[in-house]
């Protein structure tokens, strides 16, 4: 059975982060990091949940997605706030299936693509979850900004179905997880992989226990 990147593909706010570490079963995914120029948040820490890097980290290291997320509202001086998953995430982690939480689906295309150009689609498989949110969910997310222009980014990013057309894609899952709307076909899907992880694990240990004899 392929190992899968499951994608959570949602605006602000929309529950993403809230699914992939209070939902998922413990150990099944590795929620893939990004790197990113944005200052550290209270609560956070190195790798926690980023890679805190400066511009230049990004013009020298291999990068299977780049985001420019303040492009339009930048100016000669300012910060360029980059985010991006390092290649070195996934290489370094084969064998195990991904989460990857993105706000536009455009990015999702970029990793799709990098997995299809170092072949690696033969060994893993794509889903993709798309997180709605409240409506009147915004002026929460928007708490969270920190950094001069940051609601007025967070405004600009769309998860939309053109977004879903423009790059390509067709969700697998719609869920609006804050609400309590989830697609039972997702957790199906996930109890299968969790079953299938639990038999490897015993299989492996066995194998272990033999070698021991």
């Amino acid at each position: 059975m392929k190992k899968i990147v499951l994608f959570c593909t949602g605006i602000s706010g929309s529950g993403k982060s809230y699914f992939i570490e209070k939902t998922l079963p413990s150990g099944l995914f590795y929620n893939l990091k990004s790197a990113t120029t944005r200052d550290m948040r209270s609560g956070e820490s190195e790798s926690n949940p980023y890679y805190f890097r400066n511009e230049a980290y990004f013009e020298t290291t291999p990068l299977i997605t780049k985001l420019w997320v303040n492009e339009n509202m930048w100016h000669i001086g300012e910060r360029k706030w980059l985010y991006g998953v390092p290649e070195s995430e996934v290489l370094n982690n084969l064998g195990r299936n991904f989460t990857y939480d993105v706000i536009e689906p455009k990015y999702v295309r970029q990793m799709i693509d990098w997995f299809h150009l170092k072949k690696l689609d033969r060994d893993y498989g794509f889903k993709i979850a798309w997180f709605i949110p409240p409506y009147n969910n915004f002026e929460i997310a928007s708490r969270r900004a920190t950094m001069p222009n940051d609601i007025a980014v967070r405004r600009a990013n769309t998860c939309d179905a053109a977004d879903f057309l423009d790059a390509g894609l067709r969700p697998d899952y719609i869920l609006r997880p804050i609400t309590g709307n989830f697609d039972e076909r997702l957790y199906q899907y996930i109890n299968v992989l969790y079953d299938d992880m639990l038999f490897d694990q015993k299989h492996n240990m066995q194998r272990a226990a033999n070698k021991s004899k």
